[in-house]
């Protein structure tokens, strides 16, 4: 039987459902995560998206993961766990698919090429402090010699001065300083919230 009562945190095989169980209540559970997300998707301009995860979105994923390839074997179930658990907050932080979006497929190929780099000028800020730096693609380098990739993985840490400042209601945005894409977003209140919640 899964279990979805830790806000973040590992999550383990019990934690999951079969695949028999997901096949039977997966409808609720997918609306109930699409739900969720809503608020955890930060747009930084018009072609770059932040897509915030947490415990219940790394769960979705690998029941689904499970789902499509029909596994239900216990290596293989902790094998995709290795490579989700890593992707959940875990108090300090905020992680996130940074994701490059440009629909006409010759566009992307030039703006990705000029994009080089652009994960080490992603920045999050409480209020109007410092910068912080996001740390990006730790399992693996996503930049080539030609291009950036349009998928990065990223995690953004705050001391625990700038989580009490977001706890009080400073604002938090995120931005590029890229300097073929300088783009700021302020966080929506529903946003700010959805995402302060990892905090805890």
């Amino acid at each position: 039987m899964a279990s979805e009562t830790a806000a973040q945190g590992p999550i383990a095989a019990g934690d999951l459902y079969s695949l028999e169980e997901y096949h039977r209540v997966r409808p609720e559970f997918r609306e109930r995560v699409l739900a969720h997300k809503k608020h955890r998707q930060v747009g930084v301009g018009p072609n770059a998206t932040l897509y915030f995860e947490d415990r219940l979105t790394m769960q979705y994923q690998v029941q689904e993961m499970l789902r499509i390839e029909r596994i239900f074997e216990t290596e293989a179930i902790e094998e995709e766990l290795l490579t989700y658990n890593p992707l959940i907050p875990t108090g300090s932080n905020l992680k996130a698919t940074f994701m490059i979006e440009f629909p006409d497929v010759e566009e992307r190929r030039q703006r990705l090429a000029g994009l080089k780099g652009i994960e080490d000028h992603l920045h999050a800020q409480v209020g109007n402090g410092e910068h912080i730096a996001c740390i990006a693609d730790e399992d693996l380098e996503r930049t080539s010699e030609e291009k950036t990739s349009a998928v990065h993985f990223v995690r953004f840490e705050f001391d625990a001065a700038s989580i009490d400042a977001l706890k009080n209601g400073a604002p938090l945005t995120f931005l590029t300083d890229h300097p073929e894409y300088r783009q700021r977003s302020e966080l929506s209140p529903e946003q700010r919230a959805a995402l302060i919640a990892d905090f805890d």
